[in-house]
């Protein structure tokens, strides 16, 4: 069947309306840090989106709720275009700050090389996919020199979409269409866990769990040492696991030990799936064992801690134990929860500083993520386990008997055998094509840029689409445009989990008549 264009369209539509509140929200945030010059970037930016989102409700304000394939193609479009759409301040702002064309009393700074970056349209685009996707990866090269209207933007627009753009939406703008409609949106967006029946009180519950994250993770990072800016934003950008920093060196900036430390449990917190954090709250603590995510996020991440610091220490890297633990620590949390906070280089572009077997045993990290429904990309912890218990239960199926019962055991759930094999087909097709669309970005950074290791190359394509943020030093203002453009893709295919955009090329491919059916 087509996909009905005109639903796909109301809702990409409200999403739109949605993200523009974000802008005027910013504009607050601009004005208090008597950054004027910055107030009419984000009005101009807000009016664009409101326009453009309220016009795309209003044409197809009677479409019929979204079936599964709309809703699919929404979300691939959604993000797309709020990618490009957030790029929006990013250029305004540097150009106004380039013209100068405000009273002196707007307090427009002079310009400097960092944020003169963001004149290139493409530039601004891949910050915005970053900051939303949730990776972190930037083209900033001195962070400390962007405007605090910025450095908010950067931060804002990473935590709502470490919960999801789809997810405010719903919570701030109820469907007419109903719940199911909603729903629908809500699982296109890689989530399925329902914390409430209703969909709408699931989202609002998300965001009050998120909200109270992120101000005890501000906290924690007051009470460690951090300035209250500092605090604000890396809170933020902690708990969505997203990784954006007001400091071009990152936690690394401060050297000091207690603030690394500190960081750890906010990057865990992120890695934990919202249902759980919401009967941990209630007071069911024995779901940090029960769940079997839960369970294989600490699992996971101590003993490949272990080993990174293994690693390193055999390679004699850092001064003491201790710091290698710290590093190995840090590092291997943030790589595998997504989070791409740094604490330590782990790359010169061209020069090695980790050894290749450090660097890809941290890219494993960043390919399994952790627990789905969490604020983590990458494959998630869920379909690992999927993939690996599946396989063996495939193997073991050639020994049972035709008469046997069969059955696949996942944490406490107990698959039919029906069940098991749409789960580990599912868990399959998305492997191969994440692995599919790796070795593409791969092979044209390699291109781009041979002078670095392959490791490397591998690191950063991994990290993009892991939506990561972490980099061995190849991206940067300099990279190539056709490299940014790769990485920007590989960051919209790994956030939405492969299988929406492959619905969106297919849904393009049949409107264009461009295949034909066997």
């Amino acid at each position: 069947m087509i996909v009905n264009g005109r639903t796909v369209g109301r809702d990409v539509g409200r999403i739109v309306q949605a993200i523009s509140l974000m802008m005027v929200i910013s504009v607050l945030v601009a004005a208090v840090n008597g950054e004027f010059f910055a107030v009419p970037a984000f009005i101009i930016s807000a009016l664009v989106m409101a326009a453009l989102g309220s016009g795309l409700v209003w044409r197809y304000q009677d479409a019929e709720p979204p079936e599964k394939r709309e809703a699919m193609v929404t979300a691939a479009t959604a993000w797309g275009l709020i990618g490009i759409l957030g790029g929006l301040p990013f250029l305004l702002i540097a150009w106004t700050i380039q013209l100068d064309p405000l009273p002196v009393w707007m307090n427009t700074p002079a310009m400097d090389e960092t944020t003169a970056v963001f004149l290139n349209p493409l530039d601004a685009v891949f910050e915005s996919m970053s900051g939303f996707t949730g990776t972190g990866l930037t083209v900033a090269e001195t962070e400390e020199q962007l405007p605090r209207s910025l450095h908010w933007w950067r931060s804002f627009i990473e935590w709502v979409g470490g919960v999801g753009v789809i997810v405010l939406t719903v919570a701030i703008l109820q469907r007419g269409g109903g719940s199911s409609g909603s729903y629908t949106l809500y699982e296109s967006e890689a989530r399925s866990e329902k914390i409430h029946p209703s969909i709408v009180t699931t989202v609002r519950e998300i965001w009050k769990i998120f909200v109270g994250l992120t101000l005890g993770s501000i906290a924690l990072f007051l009470l460690a040492g951090m300035p209250l800016w500092d605090a604000i934003n890396h809170g933020m950008t902690g708990i969505a696991t997203g990784g954006f920093s007001v400091h071009s060196a990152s936690i690394g900036f401060y050297d000091s030990p207690l603030i690394e430390y500190a960081t750890v449990p906010v990057m865990v917190a992120g890695s934990i799936a919202f249902p759980i954090h919401y009967l941990i709250f209630k007071g069911e603590i024995r779901n940090l064992y029960a769940d079997l995510q839960t369970r294989w996020v600490f699992i996971w991440f101590t003993a490949g801690s272990l080993v990174l610091t293994g690693i390193l220490y055999a390679n004699g890297q850092y001064a003491t134990l201790e710091e290698t633990f710290r590093v190995a620590l840090f590092q291997f949390v943030s790589a595998t929860s997504n989070t791409g906070f740094g604490s330590a280089s782990i790359g010169g572009g061209t020069e090695q500083v980790w050894s290749a077997g450090a660097t890809l045993w941290a890219c494993l990290g960043m390919l399994t993520g952790g627990a789905a429904g969490s604020t983590v990309s990458g494959l998630k912890l869920i379909r690992v386990v999927t993939l690996v218990k599946g396989t063996v239960w495939q193997i073991q199926d050639v020994f049972r008997p035709q008469t046997a019962i069969k059955y696949l055991q996942i944490g406490e759930r107990r698959l039919s055998e029906e069940q098991a094999q749409r789960e580990y087909t599912e868990a399959t097709v998305v492997f191969i094509l994440w692995i599919t669309f790796l070795v593409i970005g791969v092979a044209v950074l390699r291109v781009l840029s041979p002078a670095h290791p392959l490791e490397y190359v591998i690191f950063d394509v991994m990290s993009a689409q892991s939506n990561v943020g972490l980099s061995s030093g190849i991206t940067g203002p300099d990279m190539p445009d056709t490299a940014k453009a790769m990485l920007i893709l590989n960051m919209w295919v790994g956030r939405l989990e492969i299988i929406p955009i492959a619905v969106l090329i297919g849904s393009v491919l049949q409107r264009l008549d461009l295949y034909r059916r066997g």
